[in-house]
């Protein structure tokens, strides 16, 4: 029963973390926890759609871009793949010319994708201010949504809490069975995060956000029934075990956080705030606007995202020091590079 209810409850974090195109309606739906914290019109995808007037919606966890004539044309851009943002100049078919734009490079997959967005409206910074501040949230908030080792959590014997959390329980006695004899520490159960640390060694730790919990239950171990948590494979798929004396308080403590569980994913704390420019804080009004885009996106089968997975499948010289074989296209006319296995130049260019 603890499984079945771990797994109806679970739902991978991607959002953040992947860079997609041309999405259907179930990965532009927002996900429970993400918001629209601005929306700016008249933004232009201007390396990959260059003269297609967009839009551009800033989640606390990605960005999203469409276009307005036909928003099954889209990007998804997580937040976690940012390297870098920047201004420079680009040729925009819509600005008619030279004009500066934001740069952001990105990396997914060990694969790096560079995109260039240009305001449409002369003078405006807001493009860049947005997206750059948004980011910087993000960064400064990833306690909510990643898993730590021996991180700086705790302040003297305390817990560090962060701005939006708090405390549901503290326990005592709980012994780490990650090495042969154990460690004995303590556990701390907040509406954000599952924190352990040995006593006295605070530097051997743990913290595991909700959002990266994939089950919870109790297994017997050599040191016999124990607490094991499971964390997500983009986690690093970690197996913690716990062990807590007596057995029936085990049982105690197992559905306290199954009930703690339930209530994070139903109003997930993913930690990003952010104020607009306005002077007014994101509430999460504007995710109608996505769902209202959604609403609009036709789904389409077969090899919808063809052109995109072939694109991060790599350049040909990009990880192999050659280029594939050259072989004679019938209908090209042309002599081309060998598409990798799985594609053809007929999927490819009805695509497009």
């Amino acid at each position: 029963m603890v499984e079945n209810v771990m797994d109806n409850m679970y739902e991978s974090l991607w959002e953040d973390r992947e860079v997609k195109f041309d999405l259907g309606k179930n990965h532009l739906r927002p996900r429970a926890g993400e918001f629209v914290i601005d929306r700016l019109e008249a933004i232009e995808d201007t390396k990959g759609n260059n003269g297609s007037r967009g839009r551009l919606i800033i989640t606390n966890l990605r960005l999203i871009w469409h276009s307005v004539q036909f928003p099954k044309i889209n990007l998804s851009i997580g937040l976690n793949t940012v390297l870098s943002i920047n201004k420079k100049f680009a040729s925009s078919k819509l600005r008619g010319g030279e004009t500066e734009a934001l740069y952001l490079l990105t990396k997914f997959n060990s694969t790096k994708f560079e995109f260039i967005f240009t305001n449409l409206i002369p003078g405006s910074p807001k493009l860049y201010t947005s997206v750059y501040s948004v980011h910087r949230a993000y960064e400064t908030t990833k306690l909510y949504r990643e898993l730590k080792l021996r991180s700086a959590i705790l302040d003297g014997k305390e817990l560090m809490m962060l701005p939006l959390e708090q405390m549901f329980e503290k326990i005592d006695g709980v012994w780490n069975l990650s090495n042969e004899q154990g460690n004995l520490g303590l556990m701390y159960i907040t509406n954000v995060r599952i924190v352990w640390h040995a006593t006295p060694k605070s530097n051997f730790n743990v913290s595991v956000p909700w959002v990266q919990i994939k089950n919870i239950k109790v297994r017997n171990s050599r040191f016999g029934p124990a607490l094991v948590i499971e964390s997500s494979r983009s986690s690093g798929g970690y197996v913690l075990g716990f062990k807590i004396d007596p057995e029936d308080r085990l049982g105690d403590i197992l559905k306290q956080l199954l009930a703690y569980y339930e209530t994070y994913y139903k109003k997930p704390q993913l930690g990003v705030e952010y104020v607009l420019e306005s002077g007014t804080a994101a509430t999460g009004e504007e995710t109608k606007a996505l769902e209202n885009l959604v609403d609009d996106v036709e789904i389409e089968t077969g090899n919808q995202d063809t052109l995109a997975a072939y694109y991060s499948a790599g350049a040909p010289w990009e990880g192999e020091g050659h280029s594939r074989e050259v072989v004679y296209s019938d209908t090209l006319g042309l002599a081309i590079e060998k598409p990798k296995e799985g594609f053809t130049i007929e999927s490819l260019w009805q695509i497009n």
